[in-house]
């Protein structure tokens, strides 16, 4: 009986296939970070709207925190599916810790250095700028990080079944 990734593989034109198949981590977890972007982005607005209206860092870093508690649920089981390790969990919320700050940095520079805020620009300016720094370079970036230090320090071990899942996939 062919596994869930073998049933869905037959959907995708053939061309595309042996794309996914060679990437497929890759494209889990950027499905994920689609998933944790969009998460990351309600929970930073619905904050900078209410109740962290002057504080948008600390609004980006609690909703990139959150949205990284669930990346690590989701990534665990799907895209890295690695085998267990002991230290897996703290090492994935010591790269995510250095991840935040990346992601922040770019939003810390609009405001603070580059003073892209009001009273020296419109608030739309202001939240165009806070909007592409914060959420798309610091996402990017972060995000780029993220995925070099999981599969360096993090996911390392992946167990006999991917390993046996993915020859299996190959041939498809």
């Amino acid at each position: 009986m062919p596994s869930p990734t073998q049933r869905a593989l037959t959907r995708v034109p053939p061309r595309y296939r042996p794309f996914l198949v060679k990437h497929r981590t890759l494209v889990k977890f950027m499905m994920v970070g689609g998933t944790c972007f969009a998460l990351t982005a309600v929970v930073n607005f619905g904050l900078k709207l209410t109740v962290l209206r002057d504080k948008p860092v600390l609004a980006l870093t609690v909703a990139t925190v959150l949205a990284t508690a669930v990346s690590y649920v989701l990534n665990r089981q799907w895209s890295f599916r690695a085998a267990g390790r002991q230290r897996e969990a703290a090492l994935y919320f010591a790269v995510s810790a250095v991840a935040v700050v990346v992601n922040d940095l770019p939003l810390a520079v609009s405001r603070y250095v580059l003073e892209l805020r009001e009273p020296a620009v419109g608030h739309l300016t202001q939240e165009l700028a806070d909007f592409l720094s914060g959420m798309i370079v610091g996402t990017l970036l972060a995000m780029g990080f993220r995925f070099w230090a999981m599969n360096r320090f993090v996911f390392t071990r992946f167990s006999a079944r991917v390993r046996a899942e993915n020859r299996a996939s190959e041939r498809v």
